[in-house]
Order: structure tokens, then C-alpha cells, then sequence
């Protein structure tokens, strides 16, 4: 296992349980103890967590940066950013959040030829931004470590000057309760901002974030126009999703 996977695994369990033990990670990761202490140590230096006496402690952590995020339900993304990226057919333009599912999705639409793409994402935009075939626009706005999302007053006024045929959204839960979620309260409103301008959303979400709610809600599901996620997400909460008037596709 790739010590980025193993760190994303450490900080899956903190984030779950909010404490962890140096023998109970190396049995879960199978690696010895000392491959743990030093991913421990290196995930301390970067203040994701409190090391302890024999293990760790979370240090507020909530939200899984980007950065470990990618390692995470690879193939599931993969299949949905193939589906998805179908719904940009016929398209001009289109618009991208930030996220793991929506890079993927990104990744598939990058040897179009003369499509628009509209982000807030900094890694997305590196990705495109050397491509010739592609026309790139990205909004100014504060950086977020966490998600490499640009958000603000500055991004939103972009976004509020443009059009998009087809907007992807990524979201860190998705429910009929809670509508769209994210962790973070600017972040979601500069995302709703981007829905606003779209003539279609397609929400690209794995199965894990079907059901779940986040802190700030983006938006309610009447602005959306479908949800494409995988087979492993709740069947009861999808069949909550598709009853509440969400088109539901799963791969």
C-alpha cells in the first residue's frame, strides 16, 4: 500500500473515531509500527493531528483534504466521470466545482475540442490548462487548502457573468434532508453560485456521500437536475432521492 493511501486510511479513522492506536493501524494497514509512528509523525507535522502515547488524536479534523482524498474509491469515480461526462455531449460550455469525482470527470473532457470550461478548482485548471484543444476560464477568489477550491466574493462575481450548458458538482453528502452538503460555508455558497448560471447540474458523487450531510448546505435538490453515483451507495437512500424527484443514475 502507497503511503498516500495509508495516510488517507489514518485519517478516515481519526475523522470516524476521533483516536487511533499504533498497533490497531499496522494491523489494519499491514505494515509494521514504525511504518505508522513515521506516517503519524508526517501527518502531525502537517497539523492533521496530536500524537500521542502509543497513537493519535484528532486536532479538529473534519473535512479529508483533497490531497488524500484521491486514493479513495478510485475505480467507482472513474466509472462515474465516464457516465457523466456523456451529459457534456452537444455542450459548449461547462462549468466544474471543486472535488475528486469532478477532476475525474474533468480528465475525460479534456481532449474535446472547443469546449469552455468554467472552474473554481486550482487543480483542475493546472490540468487544462496546457491544452490547446480547450478554451480555460478561472475565477479569482480565496484559496482553500483543503478542497484547492478558489471561493469568495471575488469567484462568485465571476461565476454571476457567465453561462454554463452543463455544471458538475461535487458534494461531501447528498440527502433528501439536507439537500447538496459541503464542509465549508463559503465554499458552498460559491458552488451555489455556479449551479445559478447552469442550464443543467449533474451532481457526481461516490456512493459513500449518498445519505450523509455536511456542515453547509450548497443547495436544495430541486436545483439539480441528476445524481450520478455508484452501486455501493444505500439503496434506501437512493430510492429516498429518486421519490423526492432526483434523476438517479448509478454505475
Amino acid at each position: 500500500m502507497r503511503q498516500e493511501q495509508r495516510l488517507s486510511l489514518i485519517l478516515e479513522q481519526l475523522a470516524d473515531r476521533g483516536s487511533v492506536g499504533v498497533s490497531e493501524l499496522a494491523a489494519l494497514l499491514d505494515v509494521s509500527t514504525a511504518s505508522v509512528r513515521r506516517d503519524l509523525q508526517l501527518l502531525e507535522q502537517q497539523r492533521l493531528l496530536s500524537r500521542t502515547h502509543g497513537g493519535a488524536v484528532a486536532s479538529g479534523l473534519l473535512e479529508l483534504p483533497l490531497r488524500y482524498r484521491g486514493g479513495r474509491h478510485v475505480e467507482e469515480k472513474r466509472r462515474i466521470a465516464n457516465e457523466a461526462a456523456r451529459r457534456a455531449d452537444g455542450a459548449a460550455s461547462v462549468g466544474f466545482t471543486g472535488g475528486t469525482t469532478t477532476t475525474e470527470v474533468a480528465r475525460v473532457l479534456m481532449t474535446r475540442q472547443g469546449l469552455t470550461v468554467v472552474t473554481n478548482a486550482l487543480n483542475i485548471a493546472s490540468e487544462l490548462a496546457l491544452r490547446p484543444n480547450l478554451k480555460l476560464i478561472v475565477t479569482g477568489g480565496t484559496a482553500r487548502a483543503e478542497s484547492y477550491e478558489l471561493v469568495g466574493p471575488l469567484a462568485e462575481r465571476t461565476l454571476d457573468g457567465l453561462n454554463v450548458d452543463v455544471a458538475f458538482v461535487g458534494v461531501d453528502g447528498i440527502s433528501v434532508e439536507a439537500g447538496l452538503t459541503t464542509y465549508h460555508e463559503v465554499e458552498a455558497h460559491t458552488n451555489l453560485h455556479l449551479i445559478g448560471r447552469a442550464a443543467r447540474v449533474v451532481v457526481v458523487a461516490d456512493g459513500s456521500k449518498v445519505g450523509r450531510r455536511a456542515l453547509a448546505r450548497i443547495a436544495g435538490l430541486d436545483d439539480i437536475d441528476e445524481l450520478i453515483t455508484d452501486s455501493s451507495a444505500e439503496p434506501l437512500a437512493l430510492r429516498d432521492l429518486a421519490d423526492a424527484g432526483v434523476l438517479v443514475t448509478t454505475v
